[in-house]
């Protein structure tokens, strides 16, 4: 069967995927997003590229496919998957990455030159203090990521280590730099305190202020 490619409105590719997908609604956003056209004109399926869910690969030489869903017509999948590529790197874009299920071959994948990067295990949930998630259906299932890249791409980095998602990340507020007339915000030190001081030089300037302010006795 003859499959097309065409650019698709983000509010179209939406409605599709919140129709057709197993096991996800759409997403909030995206950079571009594409449509698999059959013969008799028929929308086969969609895929929606974006920015990057794990921030570690944010990097803005990559793309992830965060959603892609078909109503099941013979290589849609793989039409919309190698369709991607091409749009990302005619764009600039060093490497496209998405995810698969546990239990998904990944076969329209490979078919287009895409490769497994990791196995990721399962996770118990997506709900952090900063960031609440109420239950999506997909905690406790495995997943398999994979990249399709540029030559001179560089190596994604590590996720052995996976970032505590129980943490408490909200905000706080900062105080400003004690020194005049800085008053610039100051970041936090290693303990989570804020500092007094934005900088060294800030420091020292108001110590050398207050040796010349202050009266010897």
């Amino acid at each position: 069967m003859t499959i097309t490619v065409v650019p698709m409105s983000f509010r179209d590719a939406c409605v599709y995927v919140d129709r057709v997908h197993r096991h996800h609604a759409a997403p909030q956003g995206h950079k571009f997003s594409l449509g698999a056209i059959t013969a008799d004109g028929r929308l086969a399926g969609v895929a929606i590229v974006g920015r990057p869910v794990a921030r570690a690969y944010d990097d803005g030489l990559t793309v992830e496919v965060t959603r892609l869903a078909t109503d099941g017509t013979p290589n849609a999948c793989s039409a919309l998957y190698g369709a991607v590529w091409r749009t990302a790197k005619a764009s600039g874009h060093r490497r496209a990455i998405t995810y698969t299920q546990e239990g998904e071959s990944g076969a329209s994948l490979r078919a287009v030159g895409w490769r497994r990067a990791a196995e990721l295990p399962a996770r118990a949930g997506w709900d952090a203090p900063s960031r609440p998630r109420r239950a999506l259906g997909t905690e406790q299932v495995a997943r398999t990521l994979w990249e399709v890249t540029a030559k001179d791409a560089p190596p994604l980095p590590s996720l052995s280590l996976p970032r505590d998602e129980t943490r408490d990340e909200s905000p706080r507020a900062r105080r400003r730099c004690a020194a005049r007339p800085c008053r610039r915000l100051v970041a936090r030190t290693a303990t989570g305190r804020p500092a007094r001081y934005c900088s060294q030089a800030c420091r020292q300037r108001a110590y050398r202020e207050r040796r010349t302010t202050t009266p010897t006795s």
